[in-house]
């Protein structure tokens, strides 16, 4: 092909749309008329950055990996409950209060509980048999009294805390394994459900470590199972919300219940956390009620129970 010796030069004036006094803007030259931009996404705000976000919920498990409760069991205790509330906070004599503060502290023990307890120096040993079924401990008064202990009233943040020894356990006759629980109940209770599994209660179980709100299902992942000569400890801690000196009627206490293992702190968790849309409610747990120590049991348990601060592995403060 040949080319001529031509030249062409370019029309006069600047391109068109080009304004030499305005700057290019978002890719298209001021000035210019050249239709909308394309329908990208703004990834910064269609993904937010979750650093600062509050992790999700534990997951809660359908049903635990070790052993379960009867059905009729837990349809049995939902409508005892439902018929018997929580009681009233009760405001206790100086005596009864005075008592609770020296830890001299008995327990109720319930039809269900198949086995002995009785104190040794400063802490309660006890066991139960094997082919002990569901059965639940408790102190005959509270170690919380929202009439005294209140942070709402008292202006000063309140922990109650106690500590279990696991000395031994045995085989149930009807299932390959024996567990205890510790943990805390507003009354009353169904004497046959161990702490958590109802309304007002929270507890960690030795089996698979789960711990329970109000929750008749598999709990959640918390701490290993124990294991035997293990002592573990577990306390609540009531304070006002953060800026607060007295009490509104839409203002809740922080509750903070943590879980102990040998002596140390090994785990804890806001009771006030996001929870699953199945979860029972902290109702009982966030100190407007008495609260109660509690010792669940299935199978054959050997166990000792300190409630005096002198014979603690862990201090709380």
């Amino acid at each position: 092909m040949a080319y001529d010796n031509k030249t062409y030069a370019p029309p006069p004036g600047p391109p068109p749309g080009y304004d030499d006094a305005s700057p290019i803007r978002h890719g298209h030259a001021a000035g210019t008329d050249l239709g909308p931009l394309p329908p990208y996404h703004n990834w910064q705000e269609a993904v937010p950055d979750t650093a600062l976000l509050p992790p999700p919920p534990v997951t809660a498990n359908f049903s635990s990996t070790t052993g379960n409760a009867s059905s009729d069991d837990a349809e049995r205790a939902h409508s005892w409950c439902d018929a018997s509330p929580l009681w009233r906070p009760a405001r206790p004599s100086d005596p009864i209060y005075n008592r609770v503060q020296n830890c001299d502290m008995s327990h109720i023990v319930p039809l269900e509980f198949n086995g002995d307890i009785s104190m040794h120096f400063d802490r309660w040993r006890g066991y139960t048999t094997n082919g002990n079924g569901d059965c639940i401990l408790t102190t005959a008064l509270p170690l919380y009294f929202a009439l005294m202990d209140s942070p709402f009233l008292t202006e000063r943040r309140k922990t109650i805390y106690f500590e279990i020894k696991l000395l031994g356990l045995g085989k149930s006759s009807n299932v390959d394994y024996s567990a205890l629980a510790i943990g805390f109940v507003a009354q009353p209770y169904p004497t046959w459900r161990s702490p958590g599994w109802e309304r007002g209660s929270v507890g960690v179980f030795s089996d698979d470590g789960c711990r329970f709100v109000n929750d008749s299902f598999g709990g959640k992942d918390f701490t290993s199972p124990f294991r035997i000569g293990d002592t573990v400890g577990l306390g609540m801690t009531f304070q006002l919300p953060a800026g607060t000196t007295a009490p509104q009627a839409t203002l809740k206490l922080n509750v903070q219940v943590f879980f102990t293992r040998n002596g140390e702190r090994v785990g804890e968790w806001d009771l006030h956390e996001e929870r699953d849309a199945e979860a029972g409610g902290v109702d009982g747990l966030e100190g407007d009620f008495d609260l109660y120590a509690a010792v669940g049991f299935f199978g054959g348990v050997d166990f000792e129970v300190c409630y005096s601060p002198g014979g603690w592995l862990y201090c709380p403060q």
